[in-house]
């Protein structure tokens, strides 16, 4: 199991770093990993990110009236195998953010529902080792009526979104590497007020959001019991601009960032329907964005709702 990632100076993108772990070795949207038919995933994961230094379009600083940003989140995952080739994910995060100097606020509450199906329409063997091509679509959309105009403490943006996403893996023993490519529609917002600046001024209290492209690499070990990986992640906005100098960032801003971590999996031998991850990541490259550190850990129950009685590796798919 598992974003939304979700994961900045901006809180979207420190969401979307604190999300992109949902990104992890367990049958998700990110990852090369099926369900078994009519096997349901579900379990708890949380994450806490946390940054001081930031990106203010390319110069690199800190602002000592936020000190310390952080971000808790408790989100419920799930997957359920339609079938051995197409599965449909969902997640819904509880999201709380805090800064530990100066003013402002920190908020909270329940952020957006993401669902996902998950399509492997061609699978075959290459050379020593199985050459799988995955396809992804996926809709998001808010559950509460946060303020995106808060930042960098929102707890994200509120934006409808769509995403499609294009993915290759390559397993040869026990070992894998696995590349996706995606590409992010994003909604327009309306903010608490009648107008507003950017490199202009607007008078509506509508913002156009600019769409988005995402690049993960991943590589590493993956048997029936074990999953480990090195992650990197890109994280392009094709659009928006940068924070003017001593100025709060804007839910439209250009958000670029370059993250590496690694995720780790263990499926427990006395029970194997029980799994347990975790991982964490580090901003190395931004724009507009924190230099977010985070950390994560979950748990995940497979349930087996197939006609016959039998006991299920929750890796038995793992290619």
């Amino acid at each position: 199991m598992k974003k939304l990632t979700a994961q900045t100076v901006v809180a979207a993108m420190l969401l979307l770093a604190t999300l992109l772990p949902h990104s992890s070795s367990a049958q998700t949207d990110i990852d090369a990993l099926m369900m078994a038919k009519n096997e349901f995933c579900v379990g708890p994961m949380y994450s806490y990110s946390r940054w001081k230094n930031y990106w203010e379009g390319t110069r690199k600083r800190d602002n000592q009236n936020l000190g310390t940003v952080s971000t808790k989140m408790l989100a419920v995952m799930g997957n359920y195998g339609i079938s051995k080739k197409l599965a449909v994910l969902f997640n819904v995060p509880y999201v709380k953010t805090n800064a530990s100097a100066g003013t402002l606020q920190g908020l909270d509450g329940i952020q957006d529902l993401s669902l996902f199906l998950k399509w492997r329409p061609f699978q075959t063997k290459l050379g020593n080792g199985k050459l799988s091509v995955l396809g992804i679509a996926g809709v998001s959309l808010p559950l509460s009526d946060y303020t995106p105009d808060y930042l960098p403490l929102s707890i994200g943006l509120h934006s409808k979104t769509a995403l499609g996403r294009l993915m290759v893996d390559y397993k040869w023993r026990d070992f894998f590497a696995t590349a996706s490519a995606t590409y992010l529609l994003r909604d327009n917002i309306k903010i608490d007020r009648e107008s507003y600046y950017t490199t202009e001024m607007h008078n509506t209290h509508e913002v156009k959001m600019p769409d988005a492209a995402n690049y993960n690499f991943r590589a590493g070990f993956r048997n029936k019991r074990w999953i480990a990986e090195a992650v990197v992640n890109i994280w392009n906005t094709l659009g928006g601009f940068d924070i003017t100098r001593n100025n709060m960032p804007f839910p439209s801003n250009k958000m670029n960032a370059t993250t590496v971590g690694s995720n780790f999996k263990y499926v427990l031998p006395p029970l194997p329907q029980l799994s347990i991850v975790a991982g964490g990541s580090t901003t190395v490259a931004g724009r507009n964005m924190g230099q977010a550190t985070t950390v994560y850990g979950s748990v995940f129950y497979i349930l087996d709702f197939s006609r016959k009685s039998k006991v299920t590796d929750p890796t038995s798919n793992a290619n």
